[in-house]
């Protein structure tokens, strides 16, 4: 289940990335579950992972063949084993996993960065893995966006990409990328995985701000559980073969850069809630007139995150007391409950601090009873905006989730 229709996304390559999808047969045989991605020299590259300090054995491998300022050449991934929760052993499958690639590629194992997801606390099959590079290898093309976003899902029920281009000065610019995740969906960094490339240039100092700062307001603001993976890594690669360089000299190029990965970034992440587990509707909750930022968020998480509203949401029941009891409990320093304004999309339901004189039960059972909401709430504290996107919580989420190892 997942919210709203799929809709076809156009995949524009990026001109020297290439990737491949294969078989290793890990959970099911025969099922598309290994990825390769292959970074042409000269590229820059960018990298968020998660905070979670029970981080997975690929993730911890990840960060150290970067720290070896080794030019980082191949991406490699795979689903249906998370290898989180396995020690010492994770670390050395992960490794090999690499070193097999590189052999293949004749690059140093250094240059290889694994990515893992699937289920925690079960040993990696690097057999498995080793004997599918092959079939992802032969598949590497610049063409091959839409068979990677399938490869890299778990309990996804659709895949997830996005794709921008412009034009400046004569020259086509391309920013496209693909994510997964479904579940254990609060990222404190980015999102489960995400991969996204651009042709133009941009220096790697410059390309880890720019990562950092859309993650922030993208991937950062996504939950589906409020539950942080052992395995988040987000990816940014710049092959810088369209000619066209990104720089702070050039205020407005920079301006059109920033916009198109914000918006692939941003489809990515509201595509990962839209395909929650279990997910009956799309939710946005946004904080208006806060205090500050963090102030904006805090509120907007407690409400988020609040299994009651959460049910609410899913029984398309316009408990609106469940929403005025999470403002309250939010932890906001002196919060003044009668300068509060709390709206369904554009019903207003509470108005100084309690039930709005203008509200009617039927009201608010029109807005529920969509798919896409938003809550909105006005503390009138101050001039700050944030917003956060979340689902509902059914039935099929415990389902899913009760039955994910069987």
């Amino acid at each position: 289940m997942a919210v709203g229709k799929e809709e076809a996304v156009v995949y524009h390559p990026v001109k020297g990335f290439k990737l491949g999808t294969g078989s290793a047969g890990i959970k099911k045989p025969g099922r598309k579950d290994l990825v390769v991605m292959e970074i042409p020299v000269g590229s820059s590259l960018a990298s968020v992972f998660t905070l979670n300090q029970f981080c997975a054995a690929p993730v911890r491998v990840a960060k150290k063949h970067l720290a070896t300022g080794a030019l980082p050449r191949y991406l490699l991934t795979n689903t249906g084993n998370a290898n989180a929760g396995t020690g010492e052993q994770g670390i050395i499958d992960a490794e090999a996993c690499c070193q097999a690639l590189a052999s293949k590629m004749r690059c140093d194992a250094e240059s290889i960065l694994p990515f893992s997801t699937g289920v925690i606390g079960e040993p990696l099959p690097v057999a498995k893995i080793t004997a599918g590079l092959e079939s992802a290898i032969a598949n590497l093309s610049e063409e091959g966006w839409e068979e990677a976003a399938h490869g890299i899902m778990t309990t996804d029920t659709r895949p997830k990409g996005a794709s921008d281009q412009f034009e400046y000065q004569g020259k086509t610019v391309t920013v496209t990328g693909i994510s997964k995740g479904s579940g254990m969906i609060m990222p404190n960094m980015a999102t489960m995985l995400g991969y996204v490339a651009t042709d133009a240039e941009v220096e790697p100092n410059l390309l880890q701000r720019l990562l950092s700062h859309t993650s922030d307001r993208s991937f950062n603001r996504i939950t589906v559980d409020g539950d942080t993976s052992t395995n988040d890594a987000c990816i940014l690669v710049a092959t810088g073969q369209s000619g066209v360089e990104i720089t702070d000299l050039e205020p407005v190029l920079m301006e059109r850069f920033t916009q198109a990965l914000e918006h692939v970034m941003l489809s990515l992440a509201h595509a990962i809630v839209k395909d929650g587990e279990g997910a009956t509707k799309f939710v946005e909750v946004r904080v208006e007139k806060a205090g500050s930022t963090e102030e904006a968020l805090k509120v907007a998480y407690t409400i988020a995150h609040s299994p009651l509203v959460k049910t609410a949401l899913f029984a398309s029941d316009p408990n609106w007391g469940r929403i005025l009891a999470c403002v309250g409990r939010a932890g906001v320093h002196d919060l003044d409950v009668s300068d509060v304004q709390i709206w369904l999309d554009e019903v207003c339901i509470v108005d100084k601090g309690a039930r709005a004189t203008s509200y009617t039960e039927e009201q608010g059972q029109q807005v529920m009873n969509r798919e896409n909401i938003c809550i909105r709430v006005i503390l009138n504290r101050g001039g700050f905006v944030d917003q956060v996107w979340t689902t509902d919580l059914s039935h099929d989420y415990v389902t899913i989730n009760a039955e994910y190892r069987s």
